[in-house]
């Protein structure tokens, strides 16, 4: 298991049932992990768009006496990130904005290979859509990108990819003419802001019979409890709209992983490349 400061949270909040203002708030904490122990229940409000009280009463919800003792627990078992300069205390002072825009994306980047450290949940997914033919890939709105770029590369080693980027009332037909087609699972990228078509999709493929699994930018996402499996990739937010580096990456990571029990993904490279090649497609 990771030690990283977003692992040490997320064993924080597994077990508690929490409501979806206190979801956030733990998303909150989680998408900030290095700082969280030195945020104030004003400054961590504010950060969750919730209410101060909202946050006592998350506090309270995780066993303590309220948020002092929440943030004295987490001081105790934090390391020293304040002094390091990973944190955002005066090691980052140097920096202008892009600059630690790009900073706090490497930090995502560092806490998904902490959670790869443990490949048991990349190698069931990659088992599970190895699996599923067709499979359907759904992202829409911010996640639509994600889903296209997986799509593009799985379908040169899978044999029938049916990309759902789109969202309107034909969206579930799509679904269930997958299920229909013979899917077993359904893969979705799931970003904020989540779409409420998302949780309805998905909603409708579990309903239907398909396995979910889901790349989202936290565990405790709208969307986590609509899905079967649920691996976590963070997102940057400090430019006016969110970068998505390490839900890209882990994209790849699950499609590696799929690539693995495609037992004729070899050939089927090679046999684009010769037609590729026979094309003219790429500039040598």
């Amino acid at each position: 298991m990771s030690d990283s400061p977003a692992a040490r949270l997320q064993q924080l909040f597994e077990g508690h049932r929490l409501t979806p203002t206190q979801r956030r708030i733990a998303h909150s904490m989680v998408r900030r992990a290095v700082d969280a122990p030195f945020l104030s229940s004003v400054e961590l409000a504010e950060l969750a768009g919730v209410s101060q009280p909202s946050v006592t009463r998350f506090a309270v919800a995780l066993g303590f006496d309220g948020y002092p003792a929440l943030r004295r627990h987490l001081r105790d078992v934090a390391p020293a990130a304040q002094d390091t300069g990973t944190g955002t205390g005066t090691g980052t002072d140097a920096y202008n904005e892009y600059q630690q825009a790009v900073h706090a994306e490497l930090e995502n980047l560092r806490q998904l290979a902490d959670l790869l450290a443990d490949p048991g949940p990349v190698e069931r997914a990659g088992r599970t859509l190895a699996a599923s033919t067709p499979l359907p890939v759904l992202g829409l709105r911010a996640a639509s990108a994600q889903a296209k770029g997986f799509a593009y590369f799985a379908a040169k080693v899978h044999p029938d990819i049916r990309l759902l980027d789109e969202g309107g009332t034909m969206l579930a037909d799509r679904v269930d003419a997958a299920r229909r087609a013979g899917a077993s699972a359904l893969l979705c990228f799931a970003l904020p802001r989540h779409p409420k078509e998302v949780v309805e999709a998905l909603d409708h493929a579990r309903t239907a019979g398909l396995f979910v699994v889901t790349v989202a930018d936290s565990a405790f996402a709208p969307v986590a409890a609509h899905s079967d499996l649920l691996i976590p990739a963070a997102v940057g937010t400090g430019l006016a709209f969110d970068t998505a580096c390490a839900p890209m990456l882990l994209g790849r990571v699950l499609l590696e992983a799929m690539c693995d029990d495609l037992p004729d993904a070899q050939a089927r490279l090679e046999d684009f490349d010769g037609r590729a090649a026979a094309r003219g497609l790429f500039v040598e």
